[in-house]
């Protein structure tokens, strides 16, 4: 993804994903361990989080929960007083940003020392892009209908795709796919197709913020209605979500998320590149980004081709999906590699009569060096192509009843991945 600088902290590709912790400043907010409404308090638990490991400190002047009342500008406009004052005592090295949908609000906010905007409406205030850009500042956009009034109020991953799309970005925009609790319009089951398909959001080469901790989406999975009791979900929400793309995560637990954050960082597969300064259009100071995109599903190419002008060469060309079938009897294995071999697929059959011991597959019964601990060599089949190969292939394979298991997986995960 492009990064994005945040007075000068970078975010995206090339970058460690970065902790956002929530300092909620208004009274009908739900989540009370980040709710503060005094100065004082509020500059405490700013302060801490960011030596817990918060790279960002968020500023909510209002809740964008559907159970609690709209606020108008003007409220938000007297609580940003005491945000600014929290700004201004606090010691702490982390960027702020304000939590706001009114463009007024975002100038004043900017204009006495705030570093970024997290606009939860997503531009419905047709004045928020130009001030942001005004200031040079980032600015989180969070998919929402145009309604300055219902933040995220969007269901399915294409509504919010669609609205993340509507109005256009500026430089250094920052977009938020809207996972959460609009439950009138997005369901338990809406989240979580849209979090299995985060990776699809890659397509606007943007840095991504997730916002899911102690969400009642993720705690269902588990059996933990409660909020005070989501935090394990939380934790195993935020690696999945660094593994998929996700360039900020938002969390009311900045130790925890922290050091979970860390670790899938250290040990997931992002990858990029940076080069040194290239010449575009003039500008000396630019850079080109590479990045390795892992975990690519054929939802996500067409999400790209649908945005972009491309070559004209078929998605179903361009993207491989991969099984695993077990306890294949010969003649299947053996009609599965001979298909697989007419249509392109690359298929990889173990051999009953092989073992492997030590370093090296030798016949069963060979008494070789290293042979203690030996095993059947290659156990299972191991089956990738692109989907075009499959689509040719299956009417060939789909006759033969030891191979249903396997054609039946094919064949879902082809219709599930066309949009």
């Amino acid at each position: 993804m492009n990064p994005v600088d945040i007075a000068g902290l970078p975010v995206g590709e090339g970058h460690p994903p970065r902790i956002m912790g929530v300092l909620n400043m208004s009274v009908e907010s739900n989540y009370g361990p980040s709710t503060w409404g005094d100065v004082e308090h509020a500059v405490e638990h700013a302060e801490e989080m960011a030596a817990e490991g918060a790279d960002i400190i968020d500023v909510g002047l209002q809740s964008s929960n559907p159970k609690n009342p709209w606020q108008a500008v003007d409220t938000e406009l007297e609580r940003l007083e005491r945000a600014l004052e929290v700004l201004d005592a606090a010691e702490v090295d982390a960027v702020w940003s304000i939590e706001t949908r009114y463009a007024e609000v975002a100038d004043a906010a900017l204009e006495g020392g705030f570093d970024m905007v997290n606009d939860v409406c997503g531009f419905a205030d047709p004045d928020m892009p130009d001030v942001c850009a005004a200031h040079d500042a980032a600015v989180v956009k969070m998919a929402s209908p145009p309604d300055i009034q219902s933040p995220g109020h969007l269901r399915s991953i294409d509504d919010c795709f669609a609205a993340l799309a509507r109005g256009g970005f500026t430089e250094k925009t920052i977009i938020d796919p809207a996972f959460g609790g609009w439950y009138d319009e997005k369901t338990y089951e809406d989240n979580w197709e849209m979090f299995r398909r985060l990776r699809e959001f890659r397509a606007f080469n943007r840095p991504i913020l997730t916002a899911t901790n102690r969400e009642d989406f993720l705690g269902d999975i588990a059996d933990r209605p409660e909020t005070e009791d989501q935090l394990a979900v939380s934790i195993a929400a935020a690696t999945m979500e660094v593994e998929r793309g996700a360039d900020i995560v938002r969390t009311h637990d900045v130790p925890e998320t922290a050091d979970a954050v860390a670790v899938a960082d250290f040990l997931g597969d992002r990858r990029a590149v940076e080069s040194g300064p290239a010449a575009h259009d003039g500008d000396d100071e630019a850079g080109v980004h590479a990045a390795e995109l892992t975990g690519v599903t054929p939802r996500e190419v067409a999400r790209n081709t649908l945005i972009r002008e491309h070559d004209g060469v078929d998605p179903a060309l361009a993207v491989t999906l991969t099984f695993a079938a077990g306890d294949l009897p010969e003649a299947a294995r053996e009609e599965l590699m001979a298909v697989g071999g007419e249509y392109g697929l690359l298929v990889a059959a173990d051999d009953a009569g092989a073992v492997v011991s030590g370093d090296h597959v030798d016949a069963a019964g060979d008494d070789s060096e290293g042979g203690q601990g030996s095993s059947p060599a290659g156990e299972g089949t191991f089956v990738s192509g692109t989907l075009a190969a499959y689509e040719d292939a299956l009417p060939e394979l789909s006759g033969t009843p030891a191979l249903e298991a396997l054609t039946t997986t094919i064949r879902e995960a082809l219709e599930r991945e066309r949009l």
